[in-house]
């Protein structure tokens, strides 16, 4: 469980592990995620809806995992649903 960790140690993991990170905070992740990629890289981050319906979020990570390569979210952030 992840509860209780910064969001660097966070995205530090992530990039150790080659994940890509998902998460809701669009308040403080994205900011941390910008001060992360000045130093290192990382796998990239995917900002979720908490709204959004889970079934569609996870059409999507299926959709991103099948139809593209994991080197095109490098450092980059993106927004789910599609």
């Amino acid at each position: 469980m992840l509860r209780g960790i910064t969001d660097p140690d966070v995205l530090s993991l992530a990039a150790r592990e080659g994940r890509i990170l998902l998460t809701h905070d669009r308040r403080t992740m994205p900011n941390h995620f910008g001060k992360f990629i000045e130093k290192q890289d990382s796998p990239g981050l995917l900002v979720v809806s908490q709204k959004a319906d889970v079934l569609v979020v996870i059409e999507d990570v299926i959709l991103i995992w099948t139809a593209s390569e994991a080197t095109e979210y490098v450092n980059s952030i993106r927004s789910l649903p599609l």
